[in-house]
């Protein structure tokens, strides 16, 4: 059964270089440190194992520790639940994936049925974060939001985004986390190997965000855009999963009744921009 490169070491050590000591009780040594973060034999004390196991760990030569284990080294490296889902899903022996390269496609229902709602922008999100279908109130309400459009590309790259949304440094952050947490084991999908290797030469800010390894599974609940239309307003999210798909997601952002946001979406609907 083929391993997936060293996806749990590259977790680990990535996590474990974003812990100051100081944030664990550690008082700073004698010597200078010559890495940030943890050291790995401090991380092994505070999980209650091995340096020996842990360096192994790291350095991929065992690729599936115990559920105890990862729960220990969750409490170590003060891991939050989602990154503790994620390091539960690193750990576990699972064959890599044949991609048949096919393109994803949104199931004609789906299509009907965020069609037929006039006042709900809506759009399904395939297993990289692409856009594969939109109404025409999503499509209005955000440029990114229309097929053909990859999420976590055009929060780097379009700068139409940066004044869409009024927190684009929180955006950018969960959408990597995001892209993170629905790739989960399978990095090496030669897809998101070249969506990382583009996005990692033109913009600095998703190669920083990249390397933390952060991950998001949840999701935001809401969001202010500032539409250049119809002015400010706020959204919920909610995400919802498509079944007999291969991770595709059903993206709806709705108002409250009655509020200034709904408002704000049927003034959106009636000016019909293009």
């Amino acid at each position: 059964m083929p391993e997936r490169g060293n996806t749990i070491g590259e977790f680990l050590r990535a996590r474990r270089e974003l812990i100051e000591p100081a944030d664990v009780g550690l008082r700073e040594g004698g010597g200078r440190r010559r890495v940030p973060g943890l050291r790995r034999a401090e991380v092994a004390m505070r999980a209650g194992i091995s340096a020996e196991y842990y360096v192994r760990l790291e350095q991929g030569r065992d690729q599936h520790p115990s559920s105890q284990v990862v729960d220990a080294l969750a409490r170590a490296l003060q891991l939050d639940d989602d990154a503790t889902a994620h390091l539960h899903r690193l750990s576990v022996a699972i064959p890599a994936r044949t991609r048949t390269g096919e393109a994803e496609r949104v199931p004609g229902s789906i299509e009907q049925l965020i069609a037929s709602w006039p006042l709900t922008p809506a759009f399904v999100q395939g297993r990289l974060m692409d856009v594969l279908a939109a109404n025409t109130l999503a499509s209005a309400l955000s440029p990114a939001f229309r097929p053909g459009v990859n999420l976590v590309r055009a929060v780097f790259l379009d700068p139409d985004l940066r004044t869409l949304v009024s927190d684009w440094e929180t955006v950018a952050q969960s959408a990597v986390a995001r892209l993170r947490a629905l790739a989960g084991p399978d990095v090496d999908d030669p897809r998101l190997a070249d969506l990382v290797g583009e996005l990692s030469v033109r913009s600095e800010e998703f190669r920083r965000l990249w390397a933390r390894h952060d991950v998001e599974i949840i999701g935001v609940q809401g969001r202010v855009f500032n539409h250049p239309l119809v002015g400010a307003f706020g959204l919920h999210i909610e995400r919802l999963t498509i079944a007999g798909t291969d991770g595709q997601t059903l993206i709806v952002h709705h108002a409250d009744p009655g509020s200034p946001s709904e408002r704000a979406l049927q003034r959106l609907r009636e000016l019909k921009p293009s």
